[in-house]
């Protein structure tokens, strides 16, 4: 498997790089699987890599409409942490975050995971006695944080506007230190190559058209290219999980599809060394290696399958930027894109069987879907194989809303938009 090292950097430097092994397969798709997959995103790649490695379950399909990483997966802010307040949450992300730790490692493929911390900045006294109260309750489940002092957070980010005259005067901030970000593209790479090499077939440019159905039990797919069984169905579509899961025959799930934005400045000389987030608006940031300004901020507020945004909340996005650092005025912006995200009515995810025998359903990542990527995928691959949850994913089931048991983290109510 250690196909990169800096011994086959060293010797494909010196052969022109003519022996490189395709990172992975175009396979045309077999009659039947073990199990299919719908979605090549992270989540389907990470439960299919899972699935091989875990459960030894290699008879796997990946099926994705477009090129591999053309979704979310290659459409986020890249951030990565675990503080949660509520211990279903925080419990799994936790697990998250020590599979991002060793990832690399274990896909033998440098996702780039830079543990530069993420700090959340308090603009009053209540909202800093929120922060302590999560930074105690993250504590409680053995995740690190603390609490910042202005002085603290000053030395750390010293563009941030730290003056009394200050729109949104800061006074302290929660860190988590073990927090980061990820590159993107790497990771969807980086399952995609080792699911590969386990046996996994990744069949791209292959839509989904239709389910196969023997009586109320999902049989296989049908698709693009063709007609394909499985024993096992798993949807991990995302954004477009109500369009897929409506060619089941399921019209109604508790989430909606939302265009969430995100945006690069122009490459600056290092100076934000740390993923931050906005106490008095929706905005998050960090600084990318080549030196652009990632950065995002609330949903564009209406239904949709796009993926781009819209001028408003650009515009809102820009103020909140220009609120903490007023000097990045003159900066320009090199692009913005957009993902469909897939927001619950809770604010968490579904890891769960059915809704149909035979069919297990990934969805309603809401804002976190990247950061879930590994735990996502070894608790779906959990689920399909043993058709049960495992206790990091015990909880985010579809009947918690008819039993009335969210997991509300926000405490915003059942309204996907705000989560």
């Amino acid at each position: 498997m250690a196909e990169y090292s800096a011994f086959s950097l060293l010797k494909n430097a010196l052969n022109g790089n003519r022996d490189w092994k395709q990172a992975w397969r175009k396979p045309d798709p077999k009659p039947s699987y073990e199990v299919i997959v719908v979605g090549g995103g992270g989540h389907g790649l990470a439960t299919a890599y899972y699935l091989a490695r875990e459960h030894g379950i290699a008879n796997v399909a990946v099926l994705e409409k477009g090129w591999l990483g053309s979704g979310n997966v290659g459409r986020n802010t890249t951030a990565v942490r675990s503080n949660y307040l509520l211990p279903q949450n925080s419990r799994f992300y936790e697990h998250s975050m020590k599979l991002w730790e060793n990832l690399s490692h274990e896909l033998n493929y440098n996702v780039m995971f830079s543990q530069r911390g993420c700090l959340n900045l308090a603009h009053t006294p209540g909202q800093l006695d929120d922060y302590a109260r999560r930074g105690n309750a993250m504590r409680h489940e053995g995740i690190d944080a603390e609490l910042m002092t202005p002085a603290q957070i000053e030395r750390l980010v010293p563009g941030l506007d730290m003056s009394a005259s200050a729109r949104f005067p800061i006074i302290g901030g929660l860190m988590q230190r073990r927090a980061g970000t990820a590159r993107h593209d790497a990771v969807a790479w980086g399952y995609a190559r080792a699911a590969d090499r386990r046996g996994v077939d990744i069949i791209e440019n292959c839509e989904v058209t239709g389910f196969l159905r023997d009586g109320d039990r999902v049989v296989g797919v049908t698709t693009t290219r063709g007609e394909i069984r499985a024993s096992k169905v798993a949807v991990a579509v995302a954004g477009h999980t109500g369009h897929v899961m409506k060619l089941a025959g399921i019209e109604r799930l508790p989430i909606e599809s939302h265009v969430l934005q995100a945006f690069v400045s122009e490459s600056l000389k290092p100076f934000l060394h740390t993923v931050i987030t906005f106490g008095m608006g929706h905005f998050y940031a960090s600084q990318s290696d080549k030196g652009g300004l990632i950065y995002g901020g609330d949903l564009d507020g209406y239904n949709s399958y796009a993926q781009r945004g819209s001028l408003p909340v650009m515009e809102d996005v820009m103020s909140e930027m220009l609120a903490l650092f007023p000097s990045l005025a003159r900066v320009r912006v090199l692009r913005s894109w957009g993902g469909v995200c897939d927001m619950s009515m809770d604010g968490s995810p579904i890891i769960t069987t059915g809704p149909l025998p035979g069919m297990y359903l990934n969805a309603g990542w809401c804002y976190g879907g990247f950061k879930a990527t590994p735990a996502s995928g070894w608790c779906f691959a959990h689920t399909i194989a043993r058709d049960e949850p495992h206790e990091f994913n015990a909880a985010f089931t579809l009947d918690r809303f008819h039993r009335g048991i969210l997991i509300d983290d926000k405490g915003q109510g059942s309204t996907p938009r705000l989560h």
